[in-house]
C-alpha cells in the first residue's frame, strides 16, 4: 500500500501552484497580456549581471572543479565566504563551520524540522504563514500550532503565543519580511519573542527553537531594518535562500546558519547533517555554490519591487481596497469583498484577475496579491480591479 499522506498531497497541488497553472491555461486561450497573473512569488527582475560574469569565468574552470561533489555541508571556501558577510552585515562571529549550504530554503526548513522534531513533538508558527510549514511539520511526525494573526498590524500577539507553548513545543518558525503580508516583525516583537522562548524553555526544561525563514531578508522598504534573529535569542536557526535576492529560484541554493551557541549544539549539527542525508539534501548545485562565493552580497535591482508595490497599492486603495502596507518582500495582502475568498478569488476570475485565497495561509478572508510582475501588467490591471469593486458595489455579489 502506498503513502495515503503522500498521494494526497501529491494528488491536489497547493492552491498558489493551482491558480498559476489555471493562469498558463487562460493565457493560451485569450493570450498572455489579457491575463493579470498575481499568483506566484517568482521574481520579475533579473539577476544582476554579476551573477552571469560569474558563471561565465567559472565555466572556465576544469570540470572536476565545476561539477564534482562538494563536502555534503557545502564547500569550505563558500561557507566562509558567507560567514564572513554575516559577520560584517550583522556584527556575528560565525564560522565556516557554522554554515551548511542547502538546496534553498524549502530544504533548510525541512532539515532543520527533520533534525529537532520527532512524532507527537508540536511547531508553533504566525498566521498568516507560508503554506508549505504545515507538510513540512507534519512529515516528521509533529503538529503545527498556528497563532491567529493580531489585525490589524500583523505583529505577533506574544500573550496568546506564550499561552499555547507546552511541555509539547519543539521549535517555533518565523518569516520575517513575511510570505504573505509583507509585515516586518519589529525589533520590539522580536525582543518579546525571545524573552518568552527563554522563559518557557527554563520552565519547560529544555530548549525551544527559533527557526527563521528568510528568503525577503534584502527586500524591505522605507528604511525598515529586518532584526537579525540569532541577536535575540540564542537558540536560533537561520534559514535563507538566494531566491529572491539575486533573482534565482529555480536554482535552490541556500543555507542554514546553526550557531556554535545553540543548545545541545553537539547534537544539533550532526543531527541537520543527519537529516539532510535521509532527505536526500547532501551537497548544494556545486556550480551555484561557487557563484554565492563571487555573489554573496549582490542583489538585483529590488527598487523594481517598491516601484510595484506603491503602483499597486496606491491604485487599489483608491479604488476603495483595503490593504495591509507592506514593509518588505513582493506582496500585498488586501482584504476580500466578501467573507469568503475562494468565492471571492473565483469572482475575480471573471476578469483574469488572478488572486491566491487567504485561507490556506491559516488567516480567512484576505487575498495575496504577488507584485514581483512587470510594471505594465499592474497598470493594466487596474481597470479589471475597478470592474471587480463595481461589482460587488452594485450587484453585492
Amino acid at each position: 500500500m502506498i503513502s495515503q499522506e503522500c498521494y494526497e498531497l501529491g494528488s491536489k497541488s497547493s492552491i498558489i501552484r493551482e491558480i498559476f497553472s489555471f493562469g498558463l491555461k487562460r493565457k493560451a486561450e485569450v493570450g498572455e497580456d489579457k491575463v493579470y497573473d498575481f499568483s506566484l512569488g517568482n521574481p520579475s527582475i533579473p539577476a544582476p549581471p554579476s551573477v552571469k560574469q560569474a558563471i561565465l569565468e567559472l565555466l572556465e574552470e576544469p570540470a572536476e572543479n565545476l561539477h564534482a561533489y562538494s563536502p555534503a555541508p557545502g564547500d569550505p571556501k563558500v561557507r566562509a565566504v558567507i560567514a564572513e558577510s554575516l559577520n560584517r552585515r550583522f556584527g556575528e562571529t560565525f564560522t565556516a563551520d557554522n554554515i551548511f549550504m542547502t538546496c534553498g530554503a524549502a530544504a533548510s526548513l525541512s532539515i532543520c524540522l527533520k533534525a529537532l522534531c520527532n512524532p507527537g513533538d508540536e511547531v508553533i508558527t504566525f498566521a498568516p504563514f507560508f503554506t508549505e510549514y504545515r507538510c513540512w511539520v507534519e512529515a516528521t511526525g509533529a503538529t503545527l500550532q498556528v497563532v491567529p494573526p493580531r489585525i490589524p498590524d500583523f505583529q505577533i500577539d506574544t500573550d496568546v503565543f506564550e499561552g499555547m507553548i507546552t511541555s509539547k513545543t519543539k521549535a517555533v518558525i518565523v518569516n520575517t519580511p513575511n510570505n504573505p503580508s509583507g509585515v516586518v516583525y519589529s525589533e520590539e516583537t522580536v525582543k518579546r519573542l525571545g524573552e518568552i522562548l527563554r522563559r518557557k524553555s527554563e520552565e519547560c526544561g529544555s530548549p525551544i527553537y527559533l527557526i527563521t525563514d528568510e528568503p525577503y531578508r534584502e527586500i524591505v522598504y522605507d528604511d525598515i531594518q529586518v532584526p537579525y534573529l540569532t541577536k535575540y535569542y540564542e537558540n536560533t536557526l537561520v534559514c535563507y535562500s538566494y531566491s529572491k535576492s539575486l533573482s534565482l529560484p529555480g536554482e535552490r541554493i541556500g543555507y542554514i546558519v546553526i550557531p556554535d551557541r545553540i543548545a545541545d549544539h553537539a547534537h544539533v549539527a550532526p543531527a541537520i547533517a543527519g537529516a539532510a542525508r535521509v532527505l536526500g539534501y547532501v551537497c548544494a548545485p556545486i556550480l551555484f555554490q561557487k557563484v554565492i562565493e563571487k555573489c554573496v552580497e549582490d542583489t538585483g535591482d529590488l527598487s523594481a519591487y517598491r516601484r510595484n508595490r506603491d503602483l499597486l497599492m496606491g491604485g487599489l486603495e483608491k479604488l476603495g481596497y483595503t490593504c495591509v502596507p507592506p514593509q518588505g518582500a513582493f506582496y500585498l495582502f488586501v482584504k476580500a469583498l466578501e467573507p469568503d475568498a475562494y468565492a471571492f478569488c473565483e469572482h475575480a476570475k471573471k476578469y483574469d484577475l488572478l488572486l491566491v485565497p487567504s485561507d490556506d495561509f491559516g488567516c480567512p478572508g484576505y487575498v495575496r496579491i504577488a507584485y514581483c510582475v512587470s510594471e505594465k501588467t499592474i497598470v493594466n490591471a487596474m481597470p479589471a480591479f475597478e470592474k471587480l469593486m463595481e461589482d460587488y458595489r452594485t450587484n453585492a455579489v
